[in-house]
């Protein structure tokens, strides 16, 4: 789930910079923020409960 969410946020932020520039830096931010939660769990070790 929180994998999917990246991709989708990265693709969205690509698309920021292509098509929407002005929604790029809202999305830029979306990102950054998706990524330091995936760090947070990778570091932390916790696992997704499926």
């Amino acid at each position: 789930m929180l994998w999917t969410l990246a991709v989708i946020l990265f693709v969205l932020w690509l698309l920021g910079f292509a098509v929407f520039h002005v929604a790029g830096g809202l999305i830029h931010l979306l990102l950054v923020i998706a990524v330091i939660v995936i760090l947070f769990r990778l570091i932390s070790g916790r696992r997704p409960v499926v």
